[in-house]
């Protein structure tokens, strides 16, 4: 029996556990989960700095023309203790020497006798950096589960932090099936086809961040399928397109089978991408998805992008959509849940003007898809839709609706 869009989704998140952890250094720890919460141990800055290149002097000192003793560069430690009618020359990021409480900078001053004569409006506080007023030390700055991106990077340097725990990425295997097929690098002959399916799979989960193995592409016989499911058990998802219907020569469930497979779902509610299936074997997933280009990478960013972000740890990891309008009314047939592909603009999602499960040219033009409920017959131009991207990634820490009408 078919499950659900939401009933596989689920059984996605209730069966993918994620990874296990390493250490690394921060310099190659870009894209990759946190798998420890980090706690500031140093203030930020660590001392009241000067904001500005200027004058450290006192505020009741406004008016006045005040005498300049020397200069303090950022870096030095000075001991200097500032009394009145006296003023240090400083340099932006320069310890703040005791007694100042006011930055003046250069150009607000003009030259005098003795040194400076200072403006009239002065306050307390003016152009100094606080102790700690960026990060206060024992506050949480990342949490497990964060995604580490350049500027998660950033917090960690300020901190003197080296080396740190993340999850490890996911290993992924796969490859097509379908004596049919010859992959890129060969010639066909006339009744042959190139295999889109597994660059494209590939591509796309080594943009995810997945380690990827490309195990090749199966004839369609039981022997050949066997090889390449033992070449793909040492991962932690199986990904395969084709073979998974109910065609005289789709081998690829029961050559599953022979390796006594835990079935999860075998069927889903969706247009295109019904026979996709979902199992385990031991400790790794296997995501079985249609043969036919469009069906398979819809069906892979839905379902496929699921099983790698609940393996990788992340905190947000499940799938997010962006309210936008239709750019044209759209009619379609009503019956199960459709994925419609399409290309957001910014302001509205146009769907391709032509697509079928079995086309690759929408995968290129479109930008983003639109999941419309079963019961839908039409949409008007202007009317509320969800899209989800898929030139890039938009996730949530809480379940969301993806559904649009």
């Amino acid at each position: 029996m078919a499950v659900t869009i939401k009933e596989a989704l689920e059984i996605i998140y209730k069966n993918t556990k994620k990874k296990s952890i390493k250490i690394l250094p921060i310099e190659q720890a870009l894209g990759s989960i946190l798998a420890q919460d980090i706690i500031a141990q140093h203030n930020l800055p660590p001392f009241d700095n000067s904001a500005m290149d200027g004058y450290a002097v006192k505020a009741s000192d406004a008016s006045k023309c005040v005498k300049v003793t020397h200069t303090i560069f950022a870096g030095d430690d000075s001991k200097e203790i500032l009394t009145s009618e006296k003023g240090i020359k400083i340099m932006t990021g320069a310890k703040i020497p005791e007694g100042c409480d006011c930055i003046v900078p250069v150009e607000d001053t003009t030259a005098c006798e003795k040194g400076v004569t200072l403006p009239s409006n002065l306050s307390q506080g003016r152009h100094i950096r606080l102790c700690g007023e960026d990060i206060k030390k024992g506050k949480t700055l990342l949490n497990s589960g964060d995604k580490l991106q350049a500027h998660q990077i950033t917090l960690l340097a300020s901190q003197g932090i080296s080396h740190i725990k993340v999850y490890k990425k996911p290993t992924i295997a796969i490859f097509a099936s379908g004596s049919e097929l010859k992959m890129h690098f060969e010639n066909v002959q006339s009744h042959q086809l190139y295999n889109t399916n597994t660059p494209t799979l590939l591509s796309r989960a080594s943009e995810f961040g997945c380690e990827v193995d490309f195990i090749g592409t199966a004839q369609d016989t039981l022997e050949d399928l066997h090889e390449h499911i033992k070449s793909a058990l040492n991962s932690d998802l199986i990904i395969t397109s084709g073979g998974v219907s109910v065609g005289d020569a789709d081998f690829t469930k029961e050559a599953f089978s022979a390796f006594n497979i835990e079935s999860l779902f075998d069927k889903i509610e969706i247009k295109p991408g019904k026979p996709t299936t979902f199992g385990r074997i031991n400790e790794t997933l296997v995501l079985n998805l249609p043969g036919n280009p469009l069906a398979a990478a819809l069906n892979f960013e839905l379902f496929g992008q699921s099983i790698i972000l609940a393996l990788s740890g992340v905190n947000e990891k499940y799938l997010n959509s962006i309210e936008t309008k239709m750019k044209n009314d759209y009619k379609l047939k009503k019956g199960r849940i459709s994925l419609v592909p399409g290309y957001f603009d910014g302001s509205s999602f146009e769907p391709c003007e032509k697509f079928a499960p079995g086309m690759v040219s929408p995968l290129a033009s479109s930008n983003s898809y639109i999941m419309i409920n079963d019961s839908v017959e039409s949409i008007k131009s202007g009317e509320v839709v969800k899209i989800l991207p898929v030139r890039f990634s938009f996730t949530s820490k809480e379940k969301v609706s993806l559904v649009s009408c």
